[in-house]
């Protein structure tokens, strides 16, 4: 059974840091790309950043660029997203997922940054 369990998540002041990890079950954790998703208040969950298989390739949301980094770990089975210049509008649910797979949710990670 496919399963993700997020973690790292909290609050955290505007222009803070945050380290969040997703660790993978159920799959050949090495054979697929990874993507970290969220979900805002009220909004539609949104693609964050997306890592290939053996992690030499990423991209990521506008949003984001410059201030999010993922990386994974093939041999914990692990996809960390460390998040810097944390905004107010960063504040949501953080999830991860194989890419382009209809993976069931994990419960994710909450992150709210305010002052």
């Amino acid at each position: 059974q496919v399963q993700f369990v997020e973690s790292g998540g909290g609050l955290v002041q505007p222009g803070g840091s945050l380290r969040l990890s997703c660790a993978a079950s159920g799959f050949t954790f090495s054979s697929h790309a990874m993507s970290r998703y969220r979900q805002a208040p009220d909004k539609e969950r949104e693609l964050v950043a997306t890592i290939s298989l053996a992690g030499g390739i990423t991209n990521y949301a506008d949003s984001v660029k410059g201030r999010f980094t993922i990386s994974r770990d093939n041999a914990k089975k692990t996809v960390a997203l460390q998040m810097n210049s944390l905004k107010p509008e960063d504040t949501a649910v953080y999830y991860c997922r194989r890419r382009n797979y209809n993976d069931a949710w994990g419960q994710g990670t909450q992150v709210t940054v305010s002052s």
